[in-house]
């Protein structure tokens, strides 16, 4: 009996990379997954493979950038599984390109795919636990989102990729707030591992690569979603709006934008004096920032 053992999830861009990985290892802890995927074959490899371990999973593809179609993956998690516990937030897609390029359809792809697919799948399934929990059934839901360290830190040529990833972190931060009160908890993960995202560029690709010799492979993906398989277990109730990075076997918890150093004057700055405090705070921060273009 695996620690998922008796619960369903659905995991959105789950035919390959990460979602694949995270599909595999939910399912070899007891996890009944709904592999969601807008490419029917690769979801049906992933769920075919999954079949063949002695595991449970059906294949989805609804568009988790259409709202109305999105709900089909609910319906099909609960007519086919008989209930949904967990929406983990996977998919996505990269348009990089440095800001003074990019073009409008290159950030909107990105706000649809990442944000809003995110909104979308997680929205129907908090209607779907808000109204058990309004017949009092318990619930112990788990939305578990996929930020990035691009949007923690900033990435130069993806700023739309950092600024619906940094979204994404503060989203879960305000389901964490008001989600609580029908059982549901949510939860932000920034991964570092192999995916045909990270292995399209080059230099990414060799860091990346997997060992020849054996030995422990860092880059995994499957290092990622052994972390993501307890968070969406029942044994985590207690852990709600946090953001964890892992990579290979690091799992480490993200602060996050907190208030730092402060300068107060006890009284109205004059725009002349503000220059001299900001350059105190800089020299005070940790770690000390750069201004850049300086």
């Amino acid at each position: 009996m695996g620690i998922l053992a008796g619960r369903v999830a659905i995991i959105t861009g789950a035919g390959g990379g990460l979602g694949a990985a995270h599909a595999r290892i939910f399912a070899a802890e007891g996890c009944c997954v709904v592999v969601n995927d807008i490419n029917q074959a690769a979801a049906q490899a992933v769920v075919d493979e999954i079949s063949a371990a002695g595991g449970k999973a059906v294949v989805n593809t609804s568009d988790i950038t259409n709202y109305d179609d999105s709900l089909n993956a609910i319906k099909q998690a609960v007519d086919a599984f008989g209930d949904l516990h967990i929406v983990l937030n996977n998919a996505g897609i990269n348009r990089d390109r440095m800001f003074a390029s990019m073009t409008e359809q290159e950030w909107d792809a990105i706000m649809s795919v990442h944000l809003k697919g995110h909104f979308c799948m997680s929205s129907h399934a908090v209607h779907y636990w808000r109204a058990q929990a309004k017949e009092g059934k318990p619930v112990a839901a788990r939305i578990i989102n996929t930020t990035s360290g691009a949007g923690l830190q900033g990435s130069v040529g993806q700023s739309n990729y950092a600024a619906a990833k940094a979204g994404i972190a503060a989203l879960t931060l305000n389901q964490a707030a008001e989600l609580a009160r029908y059982g549901i908890t949510a939860n932000a993960i920034a991964p570092a591992a192999r995916t045909s995202m990270t292995m399209g560029v080059e230099a990414m690709a060799q860091r990346m690569a997997k060992p020849e010799d054996g030995s422990f492979d860092y880059f995994a993906p499957e290092n990622v979603s052994s972390l993501l398989a307890w968070i969406a277990s029942a044994e985590s109730s207690h852990v709600s709006g946090c953001v964890f990075e892992a990579e290979g076997g690091k799992i480490s918890l993200a602060d996050g934008w907190r208030t730092g150093p402060e300068v107060d004057k006890g009284d109205r700055w004059q725009p002349a004096e503000v220059g001299q405090a900001v350059a105190k705070l800089m020299e005070q921060a940790v770690p000390a920032q750069k201004v850049y273009g300086s």
